[in-house]
């Protein structure tokens, strides 16, 4: 994947060692990445730029993951978002998937499988979303 034309994947996690973790095996496979350590900075920069993938943490300080797709699917309903989080929550996973959410990984997950679903994320045309494992 050329570097100018590499999709730009968003990171949104207050844990800056899985910030650093996604961005690294997102960038080893020619992704470029915009890491956030919270959802105030990530809508700051969704002000100004066109946003087609999140990796979304569920449970963060000040606005959960949540929250923050709320503020998503009203300012940009073309954005997916993959959720991660360290915490096995069936209930949050089944209301995140129904409201939109592309896709939702219990950590550690399994790094081929979270990269083929940020490829479909990325590259799906259809409006269907897809769960995770």
């Amino acid at each position: 994947m050329s570097d100018l034309f590499a999709p730009i994947v968003c990171v949104v996690d207050d844990d800056a060692s899985v910030r650093k973790s996604l961005a690294r095996l997102l960038e080893s496979v020619g992704f470029k990445v915009e890491s956030f350590s919270g959802a105030d900075v990530f809508l700051a920069y969704l002000v100004s730029h066109s946003v087609r993938l999140v990796i979304l943490d569920i449970w963060m300080d000040n606005m959960t993951g949540m929250e923050l797709l709320a503020h998503l699917c009203a300012r940009s309903p073309s954005t997916r978002v993959i959720f991660i989080t360290a915490y096995e929550d069936h209930a949050a996973e089944a209301t995140v998937m129904q409201a939109g959410a592309f896709a939702f990984f219990l950590k550690p997950f399994d790094n081929a499988r979270f990269l083929a679903a940020v490829h479909r994320a990325l590259h799906q045309t259809s409006p269907e979303k897809s769960a995770g494992p």
